[in-house]
């Protein structure tokens, strides 16, 4: 009878340990954490509409760069860097992914994901989606929501 007993425990620990494993945080990455600046480039855009009352997404090539300065993952801060100047943004780093996160004072979102994942040499995976919709959609501008897929180069500290 000691034998099934023990083989429940052994199961109970195991499961244990496997969902408290699973509920860690993991540790920050280390070459996330030395980022200073990133000069991002886009080579694909998904597109999403309603038409109707159903959803549509469209995928095509685009060519896209952003980039952002003065990165301080300890402080949660960076500028991005665009047309039309320099923004403060909130910077998060969990993990293997590196979020940067810009808010504009019209209610538009855009966030950028680097994971550290490396594409090529010196280049991680990134992601950049725009939150955003005006009911008239404008060719050359954001209109609708938009998701880039590209790669990110970081300078470290």
């Amino acid at each position: 009878m000691l034998w099934p007993r023990a083989v429940a425990v052994m199961a109970t620990v195991i499961l244990l340990t496997a969902r408290l494993s699973a509920q860690a945080p993991n540790a920050a990455s280390a070459r996330l954490g030395k980022v200073t600046s990133l000069k991002c480039t886009f080579s694909a855009l998904a597109t999403g509409t309603w038409t109707k009352g159903e959803t549509e997404a469209a995928i095509k090539a685009a060519t896209l760069a952003v980039s952002f300065r003065a990165v301080d993952t300890q402080d949660g801060t960076a500028e991005a860097v665009g047309d039309f100047g320099k923004s403060h943004i909130t910077v998060r780093l969990l993990g293997s992914y590196l979020h940067l996160m810009q808010m504009d004072p019209y209610g538009a979102l855009y966030v950028t994901t680097v994971f550290d994942t490396e594409t090529r040499e010196g280049k991680l995976q990134a992601v950049h989606t725009r939150h955003e919709y005006t009911a008239v959609s404008l060719p050359g501008l954001t209109s609708r929501p938009e998701q880039y897929y590209g790669e990110c180069e970081g300078a470290p500290k």
